[in-house]
């Protein structure tokens, strides 16, 4: 069963599920913004190789530090999406909405500092 909470809520959420980052992984978070959206399009989901009907529930968006040299300049920040929706989806109280969310950002987080998806698995953030 999913726990929905106001969007209000949520953000309140996020904010002490981000609070709680070790201090190494919450400095990322002064360069990069974390935006919640409802849900994702349906547009987005097939950019990401995803169906209509699989979850979403984080997107790092930007160049990964690894990749990143001089050239790089003038182009648009780096952000983490969180979608509230399908986040909410995977949780039945309000204490695993906490863990989704930061287990969310840490896995959007080590994108941006390059890490792969089995690299992430790996570390308990798939």
């Amino acid at each position: 069963m999913a726990y929905h909470v106001s969007k209000a809520q949520f953000e309140s959420l996020v904010e002490q599920a981000l609070a709680g980052l070790p201090p190494q992984f919450a400095r990322v978070l002064d360069e990069v913004p974390v935006e919640i959206r409802t849900r994702p399009s349906r547009a987005l989901l097939r950019e990401v190789g995803l169906d209509d009907d699989e979850l979403l529930m984080g997107l790092y968006r930007g160049r990964p530090l690894t990749e990143r040299s001089v050239e790089d300049s003038g182009r648009l920040p780096d952000v983490i999406y969180l979608f509230q929706e399908d986040i909410e989806l995977v949780c039945d109280t309000k204490d695993e909405l906490v863990q989704e969310v930061r287990t969310t950002a840490l896995h959007e987080i080590g994108h941006h500092f390059g890490m792969s998806e089995q690299e992430l698995e790996d570390l308990g953030y798939g």
